[in-house]
């Protein structure tokens, strides 16, 4: 008796270790110790989970970007920073009809370049003079940045800055220090002057300044001045909280993690691989194919939890140009896009640049609106709601389809696969689906497939390796009303907390 009750105390505590080890080691970061086996490596990669600030981001899943300044006026890409502040005179300057427009096509959050490289500056900075406090614009009295700001503010959107490390226009570049504490009082006017900021955006840009020498930048003091001041911001791109996906294309990456090893904060390879639009170069640990794998994690130091953040212009260009008007992506492209970065576990961010009057040009303005018309067409309906959900070895199987991203459907004990046996109401036509794992708990889906019912046989519709907070696939139209989900393989006990079928209209591309 003795022996079985020493054999029970030491199960309980063996599962009391578990269970504390899983609450302690619930966090956004981990260490690997030399010591750990693979296995533990798996099961810690399994329990990093978004911050609360990376977690509202992901949500957001659609952010606007807006680059204006004198590029706006040169007709170019980069500025060299010896354009004359006068040049910058958007006469009909509009910052409510940017922030509506977008607004209105389903956008949760907006970004704008304070400061480019050419180091000019949309609100009247009291460190230099180059900036609009030297334009004819408002007789040197306008604000672009407040302007935005206050359009956000009142209507509900997000407010995010993009402030451009390098600075070709300022001597102080190049010196070390001195930028960067020029650079700091910068950041601290946009931090402090134009209420909540929700993002701050870094590009890897690092050229020379009008010395001719390179900044290195003091990123730690940066972001401390951040998180002092607007500590509810993400930081992208050369920060902590959120990354650049690898590529300025619009699309993500067919397997995406948003668990890295901590290399991959490293801001020098965000400096060497940024500001290029071609595909995936296997050029470091930003634009890799592979970046959270298995194989990838298993000799990592440490792991983070580090979301991709997917851009791309509307235009091909980032600035306005007039001969780029009959060039703007389409409803469908916009579409495409989508699928492609926020239903491959990332958040879209779409560049609609404001032209020369300080609007957002008809064209932009009309196929924004005809891709939130083709959202809302394809995904007003889930067609699997209602659907009667059975599993076996299943804990909430409805969670699948109740509507509730904070339910969601798991197995019991510690199985790392599941089967979800989906009944609709009624025999169903969709090219879409739609997952969702529950990322407050952590991303662990590898691999899984969805099959249908023949009447004969379980044929497969499709399959795929991540999902992370969302995963959505089209495919050709299939019609049915029994299908079979499955998990293959999972670090550790699945969640799911969305499946959605959907119906993409006919020629959709084409749109």
């Amino acid at each position: 008796m003795k022996g079985k009750e020493t054999l029970l105390l030491s199960v309980c505590s063996l599962m009391f270790a578990q269970v504390n080890f899983a609450q302690q080691t619930k966090d956004n970061k981990v260490i690997i110790e030399a010591s750990d086996s693979y296995n533990t490596v798996i099961q810690k990669a399994a329990n990093v989970v978004p911050s609360e600030r990376q977690l509202k981001w992901q949500q957001l899943e659609l952010n606007a970007f807006f680059h204006f300044g004198v590029n706006t006026y040169t007709d170019s890409e980069w500025g060299n920073g010896k354009e004359d502040p006068k040049i910058f005179n958007p006469t009909k300057l509009n910052a409510k009809q940017w922030v509506e427009t977008v607004k209105n096509a389903g956008f949760k959050q907006v970004i704008l370049t304070a400061k480019h490289h050419d180091g000019f500056c949309l609100w009247p900075s009291q460190y230099t003079e180059h900036s609009v406090k030297s334009s004819p614009w408002k007789n040197g009295k306008g604000d672009v940045v407040k302007e935005v700001s206050d359009a956000c503010h009142q209507l509900g959107v997000g407010f995010g800055v993009y402030l451009s490390p390098w600075d070709r226009n300022n001597p102080l570049y190049g010196t070390g220090e001195p930028y960067n504490t020029y650079f700091v009082n910068q950041l601290k006017e946009l931090l402090t002057n134009y209420g909540q900021v929700d993002e701050v955006w870094f590009d890897g840009a690092n050229g020379e300044g009008p010395n001719g020498k390179k900044q290195i930048y003091d990123f730690d003091r940066w972001f401390k001045v951040i998180r002092e001041l607007q500590p509810q911001a993400v930081i992208f791109g050369m920060g902590p909280d959120v990354r650049w996906v690898g590529t300025e294309s619009g699309y993500g990456r067919e397997t995406e993690w948003s668990v890295v090893p901590t290399s991959n904060l490293d801001p020098n390879l965000v400096q060497a691989n940024s500001q290029h639009q071609d595909a995936f170069k296997p050029q470091g640990d930003m634009t890799g194919d592979d970046l959270g794998s298995r194989k990838k994690i298993a000799n990592a130091k440490g792991l983070v939890w580090y979301p991709a953040e997917t851009d791309v212009s509307i235009r091909p260009g980032w600035f306005y140009h007039l001969s780029q008007d009959s060039l703007v992506k389409s409803p469908g492209k916009l579409m495409d896009i989508y699928l492609h970065s926020v239903g491959r576990n990332g958040v879209l961010l779409l560049n609609i640049p404001p032209n020369k009057e300080g609007l957002l040009s008809d064209a932009d303005v009309k196929n924004l609106k005809g891709f939130k018309n083709l959202m809302d067409e394809t995904f007003k309906k889930n067609l699997a709601a209602g659907a009667t959900v059975f599993s076996s070895k299943g804990v909430n199987p409805s969670g699948l389809v109740d509507g509730n991203p904070d339910s969601y459907f798991t197995v019991e004990g510690n199985d790392t696969t599941a089967v979800a046996l989906i009944t609709l109401p009624r025999k169903r036509t969709f090219n879409v689906l739609s997952l969702q794992e529950f990322i407050a708990a952590g991303q662990e889906v590898e691999s899984w497939i969805l099959e249908y019912n023949t009447g004969t046989e379980w044929k497969e519709i499709t399959n795929g390796t991540t999902i992370g907070y969302k995963r959505i696939v089209n495919f050709p139209d299939v019609t049915a009303d029994e299908l079979r989900f499955k998990i293959l393989s999972a670090r550790s006990t699945p969640k799911i907390s969305e499946f959605g079928l959907y119906e993409l209209p006919a020629n959709w591309e084409n749109k």
